[in-house]
């Protein structure tokens, strides 16, 4: 049992104030959730964080850019879309309209929510901390809140919201857009996306940050985060931090996702799954099976009863044997997959395999590929992406960010007939389809001349059928949803299934 000394801390949140959602119960009445703090609601927390940031998206472009936000050369630049169409809720109403005001005008979210535009780079650049040592307390380096920038105008800080706080413990997941948290002193990270790491940089002051070992030279690597707040744990391990029990389990998302188990003094256990595909052998851990877990933070990305995925190991052998077809057909086929920075390496590295051929990338994919220490991905194996290689090689696998067909035929005009076609993968479970279910051989392709796209459903996210069994299984007395919780109906509609999914036991 490893160990990590840490001061004691208030609790951020109690479990017993949680309504049948999973979320804090309504105040009484009005005078009990007045603005001075005596009271909370969903509303009034999910609102007062901010915007939800998983919301950004980059532009086409033909160079790739990772959605993890590893920036990579040529890559768009990110872009804010409208968070009330993305998650599917009315625009609240300007306070004071009259019916004789003017039609709304386009605003940012942060004019209309009335919160301050978060800064971009965290710190300032006035800040000449020192880089701290494990020796002494970290809150003693954190950068004070409400800090007074130069131009003298004082920053309002982001209030985190409840769901990314575990009860009872100084802790958060996934909390870093929302800088210093109050009571908390210790940052927990589930994987190396950017919509969970959003907020972190190589200026963070505000205290140690604990993931597991593979994401945390991510964050040292792509991020230039200093080593000595990046708090690397191996999974399966368990470690005492701030007087609670930590174990980080496989994740079946991205290299170095993991489940978050914690386990209080009380004798509570919370289980956080950041993102995560469930499957039968996580319930053969004998860490899940030792008892019920009292509140779960659950990953419900398509917790919709039509989202029935095929296994992720029939998917690839879809793909493989549709490359192979194309390959007998055409020779001179180019292959794509498209792929964010982290992820879907099982889908590529298969093909490489099967057709043994080369995967082609460009430099900062290949820098984190590699940093994986994976068997599957030695030095030699991965290849800079620039067209003058492909003359030597008579197959390529091209690993890259496409927008759609008219990048990639821009794309195949610049390789001089080195290829005749391309072939081009899309994996992720936003293409699944009803109408195709687990009849991958149904997908029809779209095609736009020399170019044809198939769109997959390889997720690495859980399958509403694949929750369920989760949920039952481990028979949670709460579950808090982490995904599409942007309203009332959504989270009911949620919560109704894990009141069934429990109740059939």
């Amino acid at each position: 049992m490893a160990a990590a000394d840490g001061d004691a801390h208030e609790p951020l949140h109690s479990l017993t104030n949680l309504d049948d959602n999973g979320f804090p119960a309504l105040p009484s009445s009005p005078a009990a959730g007045g603005s001075d703090g005596g009271g909370s609601s969903f509303a009034a927390d999910f609102y007062g964080s901010g915007t939800d940031w998983s919301a950004l998206s980059a532009s086409p472009s033909l160079a790739p850019e990772a959605a993890s936000g590893v920036k990579e050369k040529g890559g768009g630049s990110l872009r804010q879309k409208s968070l009330f169409q993305a998650w599917g809720i009315k625009r609240p109403p300007r306070e004071g309209a009259g019916t004789g005001d003017s039609p709304l005008v386009r605003r940012s979210l942060f004019q209309t929510w009335g919160i301050e535009r978060p800064r971009g780079e965290g710190l300032g650049a006035a800040d000449a901390s020192p880089s701290p040592s494990h020796s002494g307390s970290w809150s003693a380096r954190k950068r004070r809140r409400g800090e007074v920038e130069d131009s003298g105008e004082v920053k309002k800080p982001l209030t985190c919201p409840f769901y990314k706080k575990i009860p009872g413990t100084p802790f958060t997941v996934d909390a870093f857009r929302y800088g210093e948290v109050e009571g908390c002193s210790a940052y927990f990270l589930s994987h190396f996306h950017h919509d969970h790491y959003g907020g972190l940089t190589k200026k963070w002051r505000h205290g140690p940050i604990y993931c597991s070992a593979l994401t945390a030279r991510l964050v040292k690597m792509c991020l230039s985060v200093d080593s000595e707040y990046v708090c690397p744990l191996e999974l399966d391990t368990e470690y005492i931090i701030e007087g609670v029990s930590v174990t980080l389990l496989e994740a079946n998302h991205c290299p170095g996702a993991a489940l978050i188990h914690f386990r209080l003094s009380d004798g509570k256990t919370y289980l956080h799954t950041g993102d995560f595909r469930a499957s039968k052998s996580m319930q053969l851990h004998p860490l899940l099976q030792r008892g019920r877990v009292n509140l779960l933070y659950l990953d419900t990305t398509y917790c919709n009863p039509k989202y029935k995925f095929p296994p992720q190991e029939e998917v690839i052998d879809f793909v493989v044997r549709t490359a192979k077809r194309y390959l007998q057909k055409q020779p001179k086929t180019l292959i794509v997959v498209g792929a964010y920075s982290i992820g879907k390496e099982n889908v590529y590295l298969a093909i490489s395999r099967a057709l043994e051929v080369p995967i082609y990338t460009d430099a900062s994919r290949r820098q984190i590929l590699q940093s994986f220490g994976w068997p599957d991905c030695p030095k030699g194996f991965l290849h800079a992406m620039k067209h003058h290689h492909f003359m030597f090689c008579p197959l390529v696998l091209l690993i890259m960010r496409f927008g759609g067909d008219d990048s990639l035929k821009k794309y195949l005009e610049t390789v001089n007939q080195k290829f005749l076609a391309v072939l081009a993968f899309r994996p992720t479970g936003w293409s699944f389809s009803e109408a195709t279910g687990k009849e991958l051989d149904l997908i029809k392709p779209k095609s736009n001349g020399r170019v044809t796209i198939y769109g997959v459903p390889y997720s690495e996210h859980s399958s509403f059928t694949e929750l369920r069994d989760f949920v039952m299984f481990l028979r949670p007395q709460k579950v808090i949803p982490t995904v599409n919780v942007g309203n009332a109906a959504s989270r009911d509609r949620m919560q109704a299934c894990f009141r069934e999914w429990v109740k059939a036991l």
